[in-house]
């Protein structure tokens, strides 16, 4: 797609494309990857990039370095001479009166992929190289399907409660909770504690640990899999998932039956498969719509 995503200044991301892959890295391992306002626009503008190109059929999220995927929020004082009575007020007007499009007043909503990141219908594999904690955990929990993390380094720390004294502004805790059983979830979240990698993958919490200079091969291995698969189905099946999971089993299946529908008339990938199958070759993938 277009070239401007590509070209753009990028201070503390980086983005790229190979074949039908994309490569997403935070890349401000000095300051521990933390998600601040550029690093969260930059992302912003990659997110949408990779929806958008239909070139592209699998993104690979990653940090920078071997220490942090990400820190999480850049948190920040208050402004100087502001009390802590003002600070208050101002968290109570923006909690009540929150701008347009936030969520009492912040700026996540829950069906998007959080921040100012739409939700991506299309497959993304996280490969986690260091600590995801806060922010950095809650990116992983809305964005990646595929969560493979390095062995070595990688730990997960919800962070909210334990650091902040609160329970997250955004949908973090239910991400985990609808993500995990209850018994992990609790223990997780109540505890609020790091576990590294291996802990990760006995709750379920990510899909596998790797030594770390097997982290980028095995995410690759699997983005390149994901890309010889037919993209609109996969990007029916991922939307399905996602809008389907709080459905009961009548409303999903019906909903599930018109996504197929949609997959199976509507692309030249479904109507080559069936002629691959009867003339006995490979069949062409190409991610084009059928009229």
């Amino acid at each position: 797609m277009t070239t401007d995503i590509l070209t753009m200044k990028r201070t503390k991301t980086i983005y790229e494309k190979k074949e039908h892959i994309a490569y997403l890295t935070i890349n401000n391992p000095t300051k521990a990857n933390v998600l601040d306002t550029v690093v969260i626009e930059e992302m912003g503008a990659a997110w949408k990039d990779y929806w958008e190109d239909r070139e592209m059929r699998c993104l690979i999220l990653t940090g920078a370095g071997d220490r942090h995927f990400s820190a999480g929020h850049n948190i920040q004082p208050p402004p100087p001479g502001t009390t802590e009575e003002q600070r208050h007020l101002q968290q109570l007007e923006r909690f009540i009166y929150g701008p347009a499009g936030t969520v009492n007043g912040a700026r996540v909503n829950v069906v998007n992929g959080g921040f100012e990141f739409p939700q991506i219908y299309k497959p993304v594999v996280a490969a986690i190289n260091g600590w995801a904690a806060g922010a950095g955990l809650y990116t992983t929990l809305t964005t990646a399907d595929i969560r493979i993390a390095c062995q070595e380094h990688a730990r997960f720390f919800y962070a909210f409660t334990s650091n902040l004294g609160g329970i997250g502004s955004g949908p973090a805790a239910t991400r985990i909770m609808k993500q995990l059983n209850y018994a992990h979830a609790m223990k997780f979240l109540l505890m609020d504690e790091p576990i590294d990698a291996e802990e990760a993958v006995r709750i379920g919490l990510i899909n596998e640990a790797v030594p770390h200079d097997q982290l980028m091969p095995r995410a690759e291995q699997i983005a390149q899999k994901i890309a010889t698969l037919p993209p609109i189905a996969l990007r029916f099946l991922k939307e399905f998932l996602i809008r389907g999971q709080d459905l009961n089993q009548d409303q999903a299946w019906h909903l599930q039956w018109l996504y197929n529908h949609l997959a199976s008339i509507h692309s030249e990938d479904s109507y080559d498969a069936a002629a691959a199958f009867r003339e006995k070759r490979p069949r062409r993938i190409t991610g084009k719509v059928h009229a």
